[in-house]
């Protein structure tokens, strides 16, 4: 009983995972620095006059930002090899489990840990583990220094990490070594794979639709003026990119479905039902792309979201919906506001017409080919 309610707790405590545990103590928003990293690496590599693939580059930095944000990490993940490989690992769970999903003869572990795929994914699985064991070792032997976990306790949010940890130190019996893992790997994945997407996705849109990108670009600048610096009162201050980064949002949701099992049994208007306990897979993507839910679903239309505008609740789900919706939503609008408008503020950005992104639906949306953009430096 108390396990449940450990659970529960910690739910509860990564619900609306923004502001606050973004480091809310400081006056700018912390992924700025992580951001600035990745931007002054893109303005060296304009040097070579071709296109650039972001999505590799915005993973590591928002990897960086999650590890600094939620598991007070101090390193640098954009210069760390270990990244590349949990990186990669990650990039190979993404495909096994949906190509998983996909083969009935995969579906008893006896049989698929025997396959190519099923030992690959045993391997993925290891490296993804190794690294949170590396972080979560990390953070224990920084709180046993002398001094640290009274500075920890005292602090008016505590990372993530922290919460989970000082969860098990009161109560290990029935938080384990296992079940912490277990908090640690979800977080840290959706926490970075989700949002890489997500940012990669919207300058993707930008790029393709210059005249947005300029609109967007001058309300970051009137903000702004020419400086890098942004605070936790611009994010309220960009209404029509918000917009935009919502549209992009609509159009190419970071996770394109979700399993879902039936609490209770369904019917539907033309009379078929579903029983309970029955697994179902809403497609957020085909939800996005519906002519009767949104006119002209495939035109990049920013004004769907205009203050004014009307819709239904569940018609836009970049992030799930319901109580077991996205726990670090907040967090994420806050990192890819940051993110889209210190991007415009120092590059303009077009599309490569060679390279044109293929969405790929995975458990997160990627390109088949990567996203290549064309950057030019503005000052």
């Amino acid at each position: 009983a108390h396990w449940s309610l450990t659970q529960a707790g910690v739910r509860r405590l990564a619900l609306g995972y923004g502001r606050e545990e973004m480091g809310s103590e400081a006056a700018n928003p912390p992924n700025q620095h992580t951001l600035s990293a990745t931007l002054d690496k893109w303005e060296e590599l304009l040097s070579q006059n071709s296109s650039l693939e972001i999505f590799g580059h915005i993973s590591l930095m928002t990897l960086d930002t999650i590890m600094k944000c939620a598991f007070s990490y101090q390193g640098n993940h954009q210069a760390d090899r270990n990244s590349q490989s949990y990186l990669q690992a990650i990039r190979d769970l993404n495909n096994l489990v949906y190509s998983r999903i996909r083969n009935v003869f995969y579906q008893k572990d006896i049989i698929y840990r025997l396959t190519p795929e099923g030992r690959l994914n045993h391997r993925a699985c290891q490296l993804a583990h190794q690294h949170t064991d590396r972080v979560i070792k990390m953070r224990k032997a920084q709180l046993q220094e002398e001094g640290e976990l009274d500075k920890v306790r005292s602090k008016r949010h505590l990372d993530f990490l922290d919460i989970l940890l000082f969860a098990q130190r009161e109560n290990g019996n029935s938080f384990s070594d296992k079940d912490l893992r277990a908090e640690v790997d979800t977080f840290m994945f959706g926490g970075h794979d989700t949002t890489a997407s997500g940012i990669s996705w919207i300058l993707y849109a930008l790029a393709t639709h210059p005249e947005h990108q300029q609109r967007c670009r001058e309300e970051v600048q009137s903000l702004l003026g020419d400086g890098a610096s942004i605070t936790w009162d611009h994010l309220d201050q960009m209404p029509y990119t918000t917009m935009c980064i919502k549209e992009a949002l609509r159009l190419y949701p970071p996770v394109p479905a979700v399993g879902r099992e039936l609490s209770k049994p369904i019917t539907f208007p033309d009379g078929r039902s579903l029983p309970k306990g029955f697994l179902v897979l809403p497609s957020f993507y085909a939800l996005h792309h519906n002519p009767k839910v949104w006119p002209n679903p495939e035109v990049f239309d920013p004004s769907r979201f205009a203050p004014d505008s009307s819709r239904h609740s569940h018609a836009f789900l970049p992030f799930s919906g319901g109580p077991r919706n996205c726990i670090g939503k907040q967090f994420a609008m806050n990192e890819m506001k940051v993110a889209v408008a210190l991007t415009l503020l120092h590059f303009e950005l077009a599309p490569d017409p060679f390279r044109v992104p293929v969405p790929f639906p995975r458990i997160v949306l990627k390109s088949k080919n990567g996203i290549h953009l064309h950057l030019r430096k503005l000052f």
